[in-house]
């Protein structure tokens, strides 16, 4: 996607194509005029080399140099990605029963520990990362940081037999990056904070519906991402005594994740093994290190423009020892 700063200056690009009917005119009296001192029969034995469509390609070049001028005088503007600098990522992590099940080896809990390992490798050293876990209620085990090591210690390894509080945890989460953002200063910008949100369901839990956080989160201009987590076929077998437990099916339901990452302008994904979980948060930790931004890129075609100017400079030197 392209914009102009100033639009109206495009009107100087009809100049070209009139710069370009212009040369075919004059290339056609030329030739006529070298009819009325030699017979057009006798032309081809006094030119030693005939130049053909060559004599063409010095002036197309000069014409595309011009066109690129023009192009940049309009301050034309590109949606570029940018690292970002000192944003925030909170990982918010579902421990609830469910995650103990283990149709994502060894448990989809601990593949999301494992993966998480990877996704922090993705970022950059700056970015402070925090987490937030949530099963009957949420809990910020680690503050915004830059230590990975810190975050990676408090990484949780067994799930909870407990329910779902997805909209607490997602209320957690958004205070968490609501304060490293800090308070709005006029004149200049927050830093940037995301929310990760990894769960397997939907909520059966806690105070705050999930809706009504997702939209706390994009009033406050956090996106969510939120990743899906494990298979149909889930299953985990719940203690019922010494020795005895008993099986519960823990299929996965997308809608809640779905409808977090749509509120809030997040993006929303699915992975059914650990393969898939880590390259989701490979592609996810890429998607957050960079922003899209306005870019004017003026420079960038004035410099392609007098590259096309001196190549058919150049290349009319060499052919025809003149420079155009």
């Amino acid at each position: 996607m392209v914009s102009f700063g100033s639009p109206y200056l495009l009107l100087f690009l009809l100049l070209v194509p009139a710069a370009a009917l212009g040369y075919r005119a004059l290339d056609r009296r030329r030739g006529a005029r070298a009819a009325t001192w030699a017979s057009p029969a006798l032309q081809p034995n006094m030119i030693l080399n005939d130049p053909g469509r060559r004599r063409y390609v010095p002036h197309a070049l000069f014409l595309l140099g011009v066109t690129l001028l023009l192009v940049g005088f309009a301050r034309p503007q590109a949606k570029l990605s940018r690292p970002q600098q000192n944003a925030t990522v909170v990982l918010t992590l579902d421990i609830s029963g469910s995650m103990a099940a283990t149709d994502v080896h060894p448990t989809r809990l601990r593949a999301a520990d494992a993966a998480i390992a990877q996704f922090l490798q993705q970022l950059p050293t700056t970015y402070r990362a925090s987490l937030v876990t949530f099963a009957d209620d949420a809990v910020v085990r680690v503050p915004p940081t830059v230590n990975r090591a810190q975050l990676l210690h408090n990484l949780p390894a067994k799930a909870l037999i407990a329910g779902t509080a997805m909209g607490d945890g997602l209320v957690a989460a958004t205070r968490v990056a609501e304060r490293a953002m800090g308070k709005p200063k006029v004149g200049s910008q927050r830093p940037p904070a995301a929310i990760l949100l990894l769960s397997d369901g939907t909520q059966n839990e806690g105070r705050v519906p999930y809706q009504a956080a997702a939209r706390a989160a994009a009033k406050a201009g956090i996106p969510v991402s939120t990743v899906l987590l494990g298979t149909a076929h889930g299953v985990v077998c719940q203690p019922l005594g010494p020795g005895a437990c008993q099986r519960k099916q823990v299929p996965t339901t997308p809608v809640a994740l779905k409808q977090i990452a749509s509120i809030t302008g997040g993006q929303f994904f699915t992975a059914q093994s650990t393969d898939q979980l880590n390259r989701v948060y490979k592609q996810l930790g890429s998607h957050l290190a960079h922003v899209k931004k306005w870019t004017e890129i003026t420079t960038g075609l004035v410099g392609a423009a007098l590259v096309a100017i001196l190549a058919g400079a150049l290349v009319s030197g060499l052919w025809f020892r003149r420079l155009i």
